[in-house]
């Protein structure tokens, strides 16, 4: 007989699931929009019905008293209500029935749930509903009361049957008077809670009092006294909410009326304008206390001081006035031999190359000019000459000649200018100076990212100090992380200290500084993945992008508990962009590419240095999703058209002076220069303050390696020589990843991965869920060890 195939258990669906299944869905967009549109439609209707009510229910009023079935089966029985028999009935209902006139504060409670699910802001939900329920009850057991022996005489209860009921049940318990105290107090408490100023007003009145009382005096009748009642009142107001303000403005009353009256006058003066500072400040403040505050976890930290930062002097390097007569005489000698006549000439000195602005006569070629750069290189005895033909703007050509004695632009005084203290950039970076002596910054949030290439020792690394010294002058370690990568070991090196700060790292890596190949794809691949999420966060917020998301969740109109969070910026910096290129490839091109395509919006930003910058390694892929150039004296014109599409890179002097392209314009800046003994004072000033827990952990990344395959397609008969030790290691630990066979064992990434895949094949551990951690399936060493003797 053949074999009866043995029927599959039908998976049943508990409620709970269901119902958790139905709550997921109402998580929708579009289910959420499409159900507070008609919440906000049904609101309308109901508002209708209820003003129709107060014109029309005196004649509806016999039939309110039929049966809900008689009134709808029967066709012939009409209301004047404008919304028919239906809007009659809930009128009724909400009226006479439950809450009275006060009943219109549901509609508009729906109104407002309405609004609150199709995206817009209009108000806070959970206090809307506090508030409205108070003002509800209170409103319908006043009218209640005060309406209770006339209540049968109209065909509108005004305070509906609970203001009745609970007015009547409150009368026989604590009489007449006891009922109105109740209501008055209440009513006083909900005030004094909800309005500071209320709150302020009352204990200003009760302090008037008392000092009337103890000085055993009634307040004169003078105008000097009457102006001095309303100077104390209104200080009252505004001082109250701080205890140290309002025992000042007490001993000033105190002092007040112990003095002339002249002595009055002046002393009310004083405290009127006074009056007026603490208001404002005060509203400040009861505004702050509503917003979510994403410093509070650190609220102790101090950002870096000024005195940390060298300054270095350049009085022995300023352009002397026979410097440049001289180069202006040798450029006009030197085109006048070549029969090239200019109209004017003027100078503007930089800190290390001065720009003569010529205007040539009618008739001349801009090429001809062009074309003398070695020309006047030679007749001026100077190297790293460039010719502007024409300056994009001015109308002029631009020769531009390296001063002989270079100026240090420090960074201490960028830091320090009015233009980077009074920027309103959310990611600002202070490059250095330009040639007219003025502080070039950009936004990196505006950039979005940044390609550095430079030849050796020409200021590259000093470069990447300058743009993260300019950070941390200016964020706090809640709003930024940086992921540093460094295949060199030692440049980023200095950066350990603030680990708990500002730096961000795989989950079980010791070292936050990136510096093994396959962990830079490791950690670039979970940066798409927190770049995922963060998309995901911004779906559901309805934010454009990152700003608009951190707004709204400040204004505390995101939940928590719905997963959103406040969103810092992240800033990727890598060190030696080439190392990585040649090691691992499209391994690490393709993430950045599509970190560099669509992260900006959610507030992850790249940086990527290099210094060879040929074709191979900054690929059309890399610059066409790098708009922004920071170009350093580089060995070739090659070179240079690479990392800047033109010429010119290759004309610069070194020593911090390079090229920086955002667009068609090129802009030449010399660097801030930022040593490392000031770096190192940085980093030791962050570090000694309190931080985080942890550095800011990425989400796990598993290779494709390991989640491309099923289970049961990886031999276990073949297990890794490491695979019991690392199955025990898992379950002590009750932690699943890569990462962690690979710092407990010290092997590859490869290997680690083939033990995550026979892990799960034996199943001691769940399979791959994207950002969150691998399950333990196992609870107990015990039950480990079981397993291993059955394998």
């Amino acid at each position: 007989m053949a074999r009866q195939k043995k029927k599959k258990p039908v998976k049943r669906i508990s409620i709970k699931q269901r119902y958790a299944e139905w709550r997921e869905g109402l998580g929708e967009i579009k289910i959420k929009f499409i159900l507070g549109l008609l919440i906000i439609i049904f609101s309308f209707y109901l508002l209708a019905a209820y003003i129709s009510f107060f014109f029309t229910g005196y004649a509806d009023k016999s039939t309110f008293d039929l049966t809900w079935w008689d009134l709808f089966s029967s066709a012939e029985i009409t209301v004047h209500n404008w919304t028919g028999k239906f809007g009659a009935w809930l009128a009724d209902l909400l009226v006479n029935q439950w809450f009275g006139i006060a009943s219109v504060i549901i509609i508009f409670d729906l109104f407002v749930t309405g609004a609150r699910l199709t995206g817009s802001s209009i108000l806070p939900l959970r206090k809307t509903f506090y508030h409205s329920a108070f003002i509800l009850i209170w409103v319908s057991v006043t009218l209640g009361f005060t309406t209770m022996s006339s209540v049968n005489d109209h065909y509108i209860a005004l305070g509906g049957a609970h203001g009745y009921f609970i007015s009547k049940w409150l009368i026989s318990a604590i009489g007449y008077i006891g009922t109105v105290l109740l209501l008055l107090i209440s009513l006083i408490t909900y005030l004094a809670f909800t309005f500071e100023s209320f709150y302020s007003w009352m204990k200003s009145r009760v302090k008037k009092k008392d000092t009337s009382e103890q000085q055993g005096t009634t307040l004169p009748d003078d105008d000097d006294a009457v102006l001095q009642s309303e100077a104390e009142n209104t200080g009252f107001d505004v001082t109250i909410p701080l205890d140290p303000a309002t025992t000042s403005a007490d001993d000033d009353i105190s002092e007040n009326e112990k003095k002339d009256p002249e002595e009055k006058s002046d002393d009310i003066e004083i405290t009127i304008e006074k009056t007026v500072e603490e208001e404002s400040s005060d509203i400040i403040n009861q505004q702050a206390l509503g917003d979510y505050d994403p410093t509070l976890d650190l609220s102790s930290y101090v950002l870096p001081p000024l005195d940390l930062l060298n300054e270095y002097s350049n009085k022995n390097q300023v352009v002397s006035r026979e410097e440049l007569e001289s180069n202006k005489k040798r450029i006009v000698d030197t085109l006048e031999n070549y029969r090239i006549s200019i109209t004017s000439i003027t100078a503007t000195v930089g800190p290390t190359i001065t720009l003569y602005e010529i205007v040539p006569a009618p008739g001349v070629r801009i090429s001809k000019i062009k074309n003398l750069e070695d020309d006047i290189a030679l007749s001026l005895s100077a190297l790293g000459i460039r010719i502007i033909a024409p300056i994009p703007g001015r109308g002029t050509i631009g020769i531009e000649v390296p001063n002989m004695q270079p100026q240090i632009v420090s960074m201490k005084s960028i830091i320090s200018s009015a233009k980077f203290q009074n920027s309103g950039y959310e990611l600002p970076i202070a490059f250095g100076k330009t040639i007219s002596n003025e502080t070039y910054m950009i936004d990196l949030t505006k950039a979005p990212h940044m390609l550095v290439a430079g030849a050796t020792g020409q200021g590259k690394s000093v470069g990447l100090n300058a743009i993260i010294t300019s950070l941390l002058y200016k964020k706090h370690p809640s709003q930024l992380k940086f992921v540093l990568v460094d295949p060199k070991k030692v440049e980023l090196n200095i950066y350990n200290k603030i680990e708990r700060h500002f730096l961000a790292k795989l989950p079980d890596e010791e070292d936050p500084i990136i510096t093994d190949v396959q962990k830079v794809i490791s950690t670039l691949n979970s940066l798409t993945i927190e770049m995922d999420t963060r998309y995901d966060l911004l779906k559901k917020a309805h934010a454009r992008n990152v700003k608009e998301y951190n707004h709204k969740f400040v204004k505390r109109q995101l939940n928590p508990e719905k997963g959103h969070k406040f969103m810092p910026y992240i800033v990727v910096i890598i060190d030696e962009f080439a190392d990585l290129i040649m090691t691992a490839g499209k391994e690490v091109e393709l993430p950045i590419a599509r970190i560099a395509q669509l992260a900006r919006a959610v507030g992850i930003h790249m940086i990527i240095a290099t210094q060879r910058p040929s074709t191979n390694i900054i690929t059309g892929v890399i610059k066409a999703n790098f708009p922004t150039r920071v170009a350093f004296k580089v060995a070739s014109m090659i070179d240079s058209r690479t990392i800047l599409d033109s010429p010119g890179a290759n004309q610069l002097i070194g020593r911090g002076d390079m090229l920086i392209s955002q667009g068609n314009d090129l802009i030449r800046v010399q660097c801030a220069f930022v040593d490392t003994p000031e770096v190192e004072k940085i980093n030791d000033f962050i570090g000694e303050q309190r931080g985080f827990a942890t550095a800011f952990m990425l989400p796990e990344y598993e290779g494709a390696d390991m989640n491309g395959g099923e289970p049961g397609s990886v031999d276990l008969s073949k297990r890794d020589s490491l695979f019991e030790e690392a199955a025990r290691v898992v379950v002590s630990n009750q932690s699943g990843s890569t990462s962690l066979i690979q710092r407990r064992f010290s092997i590859g990434y490869n290997r680690a991965g083939r033990i995550i895949d026979q892990l799960e094949a034996a199943g001691i551990i769940g399979p791959f869920e994207g950002s969150k951690a691998r399950q333990v399936l196992i609870p107990d060493e015990l039950s480990l060890e079981q397993l291993l003797n059955n394998l």
